[in-house]
Formats: structure tokens, C-alpha cells, sequence
């Protein structure tokens, strides 16, 4: 049976939320504050977290930056908030996703299953991947293997989807993959997913590999369709 640990400070959605996941199969542990949060993320071991942004004690920002930095559990944000930059923020702190309230009850239990399938096909991936570097260009190189890519000999700190779709882009050269694509092949989403979370993990990653974001040399945009990776 997968955890779900569900930390989220309004006891009547975490109770909606526990009694859909319970449903579906999931045994799930709630909290209801950042520290409580940060308690049982260490006591349960979850599968996955659902983290909502505005808690007591200490923000879904700040547990999640601290969680990631000891476990590659996915995290799925929960906010009531609609500005992009809180998204960003998110994804940049290391979260898989986000879901915007009010949410539907199908949407969440979807992302969630399709982020716990997820986890469990990067762990088989894992371990076949192969450990030898990938040399994509004179400046730039990815090591499968060890979840690294380098710029000019420098590590770069990218997140795990961030690694993740450039290493699905990459393998696949030239070959343009719409929005909606990269969700279901990346993301692992069939029916439900926010498109503008694959633009803004683009965008994040454009400005830790471009010298110029703005003028890409690797993630290129194919306009009106989607995405692809150019080998200089």
C-alpha cells in the first residue's frame, strides 16, 4: 500500500482529501503545519507529499526546499495562489508539480498516481541507465548515470525534472515534442496536467544552460507546436 502524507492546514479539505486517497487505495498520514510536516516526513517515509504553500510555522516553500535537500520523494504543491511566480518557486525548490485551488478530487488523485508511477519507473531507470557521460556539445555534457550535467566543467543544480526532461529531449534530438506530449512522456500524466508547468521548467532550465536565455542554443522552441533539442 503507497503513503500519502497530506499537509495541508484546513482540516476539512485535508479530511475530503484523506477520505478520496483512502478510497483509492492509499494509506495517508496528515499534517497540518510546516514543522509537523517536516516531523513526519521523516517518520513515515511517504511515497508521496501533497504540500500546500500556506501553512502555520513554517511555509510549503520552506518545507519543501527542506525536504528535497534528503529525499527525492515527489512533492505535488498545493496553492490557492495563481500567480506564476509562486509556481516557479515551487518547481525551482525542487517540486514535481503543483495544483492550483480550487482543484477537482479527479485531477489531484490522477496527478498522484501518475507521480508515484513515475518515481517507481526513474528508480528501475536508475538502475539500468547507463554511467558513461553523454557529450552533447564542446561546453555541455550529461552524465545519466549520476543525474549531472556540467557546463564548461561547472555542475550545474538542476532539479529532478528538470534533469528528467532534458535527458527525454536530448536522447531524442531535433525531434519536436508538444506540450502536451512532454507531460504524459515526462510528467507520466495521460489526462491532466497544467501545460504551463512544462514552459516553466523550459524556462528555468534555458537559464541555467543558455549563455543567453533568450537566445537558446540547445532547448529550442518549435513555434505554435512545442519543444526540441538542438546538439551544437
Amino acid at each position: 500500500m503507497k503513503k500519502v502524507l497530506v499537509v495541508e492546514d484546513e482540516k476539512n479539505i485535508s479530511d475530503i482529501i484523506k477520505l478520496n486517497l483512502i478510497k483509492e487505495g492509499y494509506e495517508v498520514v496528515c499534517a497540518y503545519d510546516g514543522q509537523e510536516a517536516l516531523d513526519l516526513s521523516l517518520q513515515v517515509d511517504p511515497d508521496l507529499i501533497l504540500l500546500d504553500v500556506m501553512l502555520p510555522a513554517i511555509d510549503g516553500f520552506q518545507v519543501c526546499r527542506k525536504i528535497r535537500s534528503r529525499s527525492n520523494v515527489p512533492i505535488i504543491m498545493l496553492t490557492a495562489k495563481e500567480e506564476e511566480v509562486d509556481k516557479v518557486l515551487g518547481l525551482e525548490l525542487g517540486a514535481d508539480d503543483y495544483v492550483t485551488k480550487p482543484f477537482g478530487m479527479r485531477e489531484l488523485i490522477a496527478r498522484v498516481k501518475a507521480n508515484i508511477r513515475r518515481r517507481e519507473f526513474d528508480a528501475v531507470s536508475e538502475v539500468k541507465a547507463d554511467a558513461g557521460p553523454s557529450l552533447v556539445s564542446e561546453d555541455l555534457s550529461i552524465d545519466f548515470g549520476r543525474y549531472e550535467v556540467k557546463k564548461d566543467g561547472e555542475v550545474l543544480e538542476l532539479t529532478k525534472r528538470e534533469f528528467e526532461l532534458l535527458k527525454f529531449l536530448a536522447t531524442q534530438e531535433n525531434q519536436v515534442f508538444t506540450r502536451e506530449q512532454l507531460l504524459k512522456d515526462v510528467w507520466g500524466y495521460e489526462y491532466y496536467g497544467d501545460i504551463r508547468t512544462v514552459d516553466v521548467t523550459v524556462r528555468r532550465m534555458r537559464e541555467k544552460l543558455e549563455d543567453d536565455p533568450s537566445s537558446p542554443r540547445f532547448i529550442m522552441t518549435k513555434r505554435g507546436v512545442g519543444y526540441y533539442f538542438r546538439r551544437i
